[in-house]
Order: structure tokens, then C-alpha cells, then sequence
């Protein structure tokens, strides 16, 4: 936390997140809260501006979310977005309609001259509208700065009390001086200070961690070689190198090379106190007849949870146990949004805390996953590990539809490897936000060197999102998906037949399983 950030109120926009990591981008740091958040909570990060997200509720209506009691009479600048500028408009007096023409998508913004908040936005630039709701009749001290043809308050200010709102969405690219606009907020009108940057991060999470774990304490984590538990990892290594224990399990449910690619970095490289636990044989055993997702899911984290107790318990001095839970974990668990169906299990070490008796320690709790990838290269990890495209913690048993067998696992991981391997030769590995190669449950017919053959089928899947919630199937030029299935098909036996999955997320999820 570093005093004089932002305090964002989430009222339930889809955006709220991305508000979060525009301030962040611009080196101010913020913390997301409730909108309805206690005032001794905002105050506990000492901010020097709050920021009002937009949300689904209409602002009139009985019992819409409101900021606590004295969140309002704060005597440091508000900006409003959306459902923010409604609350605004409606606490100073003025007054909120519905119906009407509604304003969803892109509108040309029409600014004011000489307004602080919308100073360097040209006549005519793209906004992002998504409202049904406007404000019909300005408060007492407010004047309007901007317009579109469907509103004539698109963006009001009251510069003397510090308070501004926009009907539109700044915190999307698609409001192109959405930038230009954070920035007059957050440097023009609340003079704060670009501070947030890893490498004062870095340092004061060391000093964190020391200052938690105590003098004598000790530290595990379950090492998955995946990028967040690699920078928790060298993190902690840096905070407390002789009291840090990762702990790798092999599962055989691993990419190619994954366990010699940890020793390597973590035990070699770094110099940790690694410990490695091969528990392929366990595993592929008890997966033996196992085909529904969600039995494969729940028998790999209940196998993953009693090996990584079987090494825990061998290691004395043991205090801690380091998870590397990220910011957006930590909002979900307190989103207006409330609770989301479950889709599928999340496989990690959650449950070890209470049943282990040791105290949690979460190091990235307040990263974004571009920040962790950022940290990472500050900490000295290499950049091929850093950015790594997610891999799922049930590994390659959610790849392989159907029973999980050692046969299957190394087909696919040629596969796997084949197809990584290939983006990252012709320079789109970077392009790609995930990409993997599925195992189908099914043979295809095919004709290799004038016989039949009846082999299996793979998928390729490959997507570009920024933070998993939704993503959209890589438009790969179609002569390189035949170079790249033909290299596949000639190279890893018992595959006659390549597809590409072009479903997006939603309807479908990223991984298959």
C-alpha cells in the first residue's frame, strides 16, 4: 500500500477491474472496495483521490447502492463514472432520469473549452457509452463539459469542491482519450505522484514478508513451475533464502520437460532449498479409469494436497504457507457481482492453511497478472519462464478427454511441444494469450504412405484474451495451421488427423475440460 493512491468503489461494473489497472498503468497505485465499503476501511490506504465506478443499478431506485455514511464529505477529489456521476448527481441535489434514448457503444464527445477534467480531448473523439440511465438536472456548483448527441451532460465538474463525472467509460480502450482523461484526473487535478513501479514493490514486499514470517519462522510453497508461484518463489527466496522451502510435485500430468526446467531454474540457477516430490506413479494410478472432468479434477487436487503434506511434514521450523493468489482473486471475493456458478474446479492448495495449521502468506495479493509477469523479470527470472503462456494446475489430464494414460500423456506432450514450439519460431507465441493441443476420445480414418491407418485425432486451440474472463480463437493464417499440422502428423506416431477449435469464450471455455 502506498499512501496517497486511489481507492476505487465498485458499485458492479464489468469494468471495475480495468479502472484498477489504468491507475496502475499510469503509476498511481489503488486498491479496489465495495462501493458501499465502511469509510475506515477507504481511509485505511490513505487515499489521495476515490474513483466511483459505473454498475447495473440505477441510481433513483430504493435501496441502490450508495457509498457509506462520510464517504462523499471527504475533502479530496472524486471522479464518477457512470453509476459513479449518477450518485454524484443525485447527492448534490440534482436529478437522475430513465428511458428514453439509451447510449450504448461508441458516441463522438463534444468538450468544453477550458475544463480541468477534459483538457486536451478533441472535438468529435471516441467515447464508450453503456447507460440507460442520465443526468437531467445538474447539481448546484457543477457545470457541464461535455456532450453527444444523446445527452447534454456527457461529463460534468464542480473544480472548486473537487468533484467530476463522465457518463462515459474512460477505463475502456475504445474511449480513445480515455488515457488523456485519468491523466488530467490523477496528475492535473489530484497532483498525485507516479510511485507504483515493481521494483519499489519488490523491496517492500521483501521487507513485508521478513516483517510476517518473524525471525525464526519458515516458509513452503507448492512450486508448479507456472509464472505465478515462480515469482512468489523467488520472491520469498529473496526475502528469507535460508528459511524457504519449495516444494515441486511431479505428477506425470507435466508438459515436456516442466521438472527439469524447475530443477534447473530454482534448484541450480537460485540455489533454493528445493524439494521435489515424484508422484507420477500415484497419480496416473489413481486416474486409471477416471473420464468425468470434475473426478479428475477433485482426485488430482485430493492426491496434490496429501503428497505436498507428506513433504511438509518431513521439513522442521515450518511457520508459513505461501499461495500465489492475485488481486483480481482477492475482488471477486468481495464484488457486488456476487457469487458465479461454478463452471469448473480450481485446482491449488486451498484448504492446506487450516488443515496444516500454519499461518498464509500471500505476497501477490495486490498484482495484477501483468504486474506479476512485470515483478518476475525484476526479480531475475528468465524471460521464457516469465512469460509462459497459463497452464491449468490439473496439468495435461484436463487435455486428454477420456481416461488419463501414460501413452496418451506422452503423445500429447510431443504434440504440445511441437505446436508451442512452432509459434515461437514463426514469432506469434507472443500474439497468443494461450495455446495448447487437446487429445480427442475418437479415431479418424486416414491414409499415410498408401495404407489406411485409424489413428488418433488432436486438437489445436490457441486464444487471445487479457485476463482469462473472456477470450477469442487466434486468427492463425491458414498456410501455417497446414504447416504446423503437417509437422505434427509426420513427427509424433499415432496421429493422422489435426483441427482448430474456433470457439470463443463464452460459449465455451478456454481449456476443454
Amino acid at each position: 500500500m502506498i499512501p496517497g493512491g486511489v481507492a476505487i468503489l465498485d458499485f458492479g461494473s464489468q469494468y471495475s477491474q480495468l479502472i484498477a489497472r489504468r491507475v496502475r498503468e499510469l503509476g498511481v497505485y489503488c486498491e479496489l472496495f465495495r462501493g458501499d465499503a465502511p469509510l475506515s476501511d477507504i481511509m485505511s490506504v490513505s487515499p489521495g483521490a476515490i474513483i466511483m465506478s459505473g454498475g447495473p443499478s440505477s441510481a433513483y431506485d430504493r435501496g441502490a447502492p450508495m457509498p457509506a455514511e462520510g464517504v462523499l464529505d471527504l475533502e479530496i477529489p472524486i471522479l464518477g463514472i457512470c453509476y459513479g456521476m449518477q450518485i454524484l448527481t443525485l447527492a448534490g441535489g440534482g436529478s437522475v432520469g430513465g428511458g428514453g434514448r439509451r447510449e450504448y457503444g461508441p458516441a463522438a464527445i463534444r468538450p468544453v473549452s477550458g475544463s480541468v477534467l477534459m483538457d486536451g480531448v478533441g472535438y468529435g473523439e471516441q467515447a464508450w457509452m453503456s447507460h440507460g440511465d442520465r443526468v437531467e438536472e445538474m447539481p448546484k456548483g457543477y457545470f457541464p463539459v461535455a456532450s453527444t448527441d444523446a445527452i447534454a451532460v456527457a461529463a460534468m465538474e464542480n473544480a472548486s469542491s473537487q468533484r467530476f463525472a463522465v457518463q462515459f467509460h474512460p477505463e475502456v480502450e475504445h474511449t480513445h482519450f480515455g488515457r488523456v482523461l485519468l491523466e488530467n484526473f490523477l496528475f492535473g487535478i489530484c497532483g498525485l505522484e507516479r510511485k507504483w513501479k515493481m521494483s519499489s514493490f519488490a523491496s517492500e514486499a521483501v521487507g513485508r514478508i521478513r516483517e510476517q514470517v518473524g525471525s525464526e519462522g519458515g516458509v513452503i510453497l507448492g512450486l508448479s513451475g507456472g509464472v505465478d508461484s515462480s515469482v512468489v518463489a523467488a520472491l520469498l527466496h529473496r526475502a528469507l533464502p535460508d528459511r524457504f522451502v519449495p516444494i515441486f510435485v511431479d505428477t506425470g500430468l507435466l508438459r515436456l520437460g516442466e521438472r527439469e526446467m524447475v530443477e534447473r531454474t530454482f534448484g541450480d540457477h537460485f540455489g533454493m532449498h528445493l524439494v521435489v516430490m515424484d508422484a507420477r506413479v500415484r497419480f496416473l494410478r489413481e486416474l486409471e479409469d477416471v473420464e468425468d472432468p470434475e473426478q479428475k479434477r477433485k482426485t488430482i487436487g485430493r492426491l496434490f494436497i496429501e503428497v505436498f503434506e507428506d513433504a511438509a511434514g518431513k521439513l522442521p521450523g515450518i511457520t508459513h504457507l505461501a499461495q500465489g493468489t492475485l488481486y483480481p482473486d482477492v475482488i471477486e471475493s468481495m464484488s457486488y457481482k456476487g457469487p458465479s456458478a461454478t463452471i469448473k474446479s480450481h485446482h491449488n492448495v486451498g484448504g492446506l492453511p487450516e488443515r496444516m495449521n500454519l499461518k498464509l502468506l500471500e505476497p501477490l495479493r495486490e498484482l495484477f497478472k501483468d504486474e506479476v509477469r512485470q515483478l518476475g523479470i525484476e526479480l531475475g527470472l528468465p524471460e521464457e519462464l516469465v512469460w509462459r503462456h497459463p497452464f491449468p494446475g490439473p496439468g495435461l489430464a484436463v487435455r486428454i478427454l477420456g481416461p488419463v494414460g501414460r501413452e496418451d500423456l506422452d503423445l500429447l506432450r510431443r504434440v504440445d511441444r511441437i505446436f508451442t514450439d512452432f509459434l515461437r519460431e514463426k514469432d506469434l507465441y507472443m500474439d497468443v494469450w494461450q495455446a495448447f493441443a487437446v487429445l480427442l476420445p475418437v479415431r479418424a480414418v486416414g491414409v499415410m504412405g498408401d495404407n489406411r491407418t485409424y489413428e488418433r485425432v488432436v486438437a489445436l486451440r490457441a486464444v487471445t484474451s487479457s485476463d482469462g474472463m473472456t477470450a477469442d480463437w487466434y486468427r492463425m493464417d491458414p498456410v501455417l495451421l497446414a504447416e504446423v499440422s503437417a509437422r505434427i502428423v509426420n513427427h509424433v506416431a499415432g496421429v493422422n488427423r489435426v483441427v482448430y477449435d474456433v470457439s470463443s469464450k463464452p460459449p465455451g471455455t478456454i481449456e476443454w475440460e
